[in-house]
């Protein structure tokens, strides 16, 4: 459990072993299992999204000039769930690239590398993306992007549940590290950065300030959007009311002192009621496992109250229909072995769709992986394709969430598991929580 005390100060008393332990089971206890099945949205819906992957700047030091990045462009990514997205992708980039759906069940068509080969300098891809699962999700350009020239950004995307959902308005705080040279130069993560120190944005801003309304309810989708390190976000003096966790829902349950703790690439979905008086301003802490910063705040608007009372707690978003149960009796189950480049771990560059499968499975079946970090150094494990559950440490059970991404720290061993209902090849990635370490990459295939 995350432990943040009362805070008189920007400073607040957590270490990085407490920062990596919130990223177990008992930071996100207590929830249960989500009930009710949603209704998907149509399948004949076909939105259309352009993007291209091109240079951009970005500011991260004040009174200097922007930051070369790259980044994709295009419209805001916000639909709904059963929508089928037309996505035509254009790299304008001089590196190839590929886009990569974070979070997104079953879109073997368009998975990275085993689905859709890197794209190159000027070249133009199409490709239809079912969008099963309303949440919090990402895209990216930039899992080829150890070493380059430029790190490059993630963004939101946004499915909407097709029922209504009990809130005023929505905000996405996507949070991101950069390593800056005194040259004003951004690093690629996968290099050594040194003593460089940190850079923090938040939605693209060294400081982000936000206004609302007393009583007003606001959904806040949390993303983490760093490259390696782990972190904790805290709104000081809210109560944040966590609702799903990396896309999926959970029974809502209060964050302990308004904290949450990310690894890369996870999203917290969090209700928040104002109810401090008019004038009054909230402070958005981020502690990096070294100290706690300052990267934004929440202010409560002089306007008159939204509504005369606050709403009353709101219920489980609705269910994706992920299974309330798994058959681990009968489940395939695997060693999958973590930390550092191997002969089956390769870096997404050298990559190769004929390399053997970590694992085989059927559709239907249940699959038990179990993760050893055998680095020097935390790891975080990204399975692609599939949601999984944390299983007990007596394998008689599991912390009733579901996860894409799980931190592992070294020496330990944690098991998990999940129903393969779509038929692919999907990837798995692994990488440790060092800005110089490489992203590794394998595949499984379900049949």
């Amino acid at each position: 459990m995350v432990r943040i005390g009362p805070m008189a100060s920007p400073e607040f008393p957590l270490d990085r072993r407490e920062l990596m332990a919130g990223l177990g089971a008992a930071a996100l206890v207590p929830m249960l299992p989500v009930s009710g099945r949603a209704q998907q949205g149509s399948l004949h819906d076909r939105p259309s999204l352009a993007l291209q992957a091109k240079p951009d700047s970005l500011a991260l030091r004040p009174g200097s000039a922007a930051t070369p990045i790259w980044s994709l462009q295009g419209p805001e990514l916000t639909f709904k769930r059963g929508d089928t997205l037309a996505v035509d992708f254009g790299n304008e980039l001089p590196v190839p690239a590929v886009l990569n759906w974070r979070g997104i069940d079953g879109a073997s068509a368009t998975e990275p590398l085993t689905g859709r080969a890197p794209l190159a300098t000027g070249g133009k891809d199409a490709a239809q993306l079912l969008l099963r699962h309303a949440g919090t999700f990402l895209c990216e350009s930039g899992l080829l992007g150890d070493g380059q020239t430029h790190p490059s950004r993630p963004r939101p995307l946004i499915v909407r549940e097709t029922e209504p959902v009990a809130v005023d308005r929505d905000e996405v705080l996507l949070i991101e590290d950069w390593r800056v040279r005194s040259d004003g130069t951004a690093m690629a993560p996968g290099t050594d950065p040194g003593d460089i120190v940190p850079v923090h944005t938040i939605n693209g801003r060294t400081s982000l300030d936000l206004s609302a309304r007393i009583n007003e309810r606001v959904r806040i989708r949390i993303i983490r959007g760093c490259q390696r390190s782990v972190i904790a976000l805290k709104l000081e003096g809210l109560e944040v009311r966590v609702m799903a966790v990396d896309g999926q829902p959970s029974e809502p349950f209060q964050a302990r002192n308004g904290a949450v703790v990310l690894a890369p690439g996870r999203r917290i979905d969090a209700f928040v009621d104002v109810t401090a008086a008019a004038g009054s301003e909230t402070p958005i802490l981020l502690h990096d496992g070294k100290e706690a910063r300052p990267i934004g705040k929440i202010r409560v608007a002089g306007e008159p109250p939204i509504r005369p009372a606050p709403l009353p707690p709101a219920p489980p978003l609705p269910s994706n229909g992920l299974p309330e149960r798994l058959d681990l009796k009968n489940a395939t189950r695997v060693e999958l072995p973590l930390g550092g480049p191997t002969r089956d771990w390769v870096t997404p560059a050298n990559f190769a769709a004929s390399a053997p499968a970590a694992f085989r499975t059927k559709t239907g079946r249940v699959v038990v992986l179990a993760l050893t970090n055998r680095a020097a150094t935390a790891t975080v494990f990204h399975l692609h394709g599939h949601h999984f559950r944390l299983l007990d440490r007596l394998d008689d059970g599991w912390k009733p969430f579901w996860l894409d991404t799980l931190a592992i720290e070294p020496g330990q061993t944690q098991r998990i598991a999940f129903l393969a209902e779509h038929a692919g090849r999907y990837l798995i990635e692994s990488v440790a929580t060092d800005w110089a370490a490489p992203r590794l990459v394998r595949w499984y295939s379900v049949e």
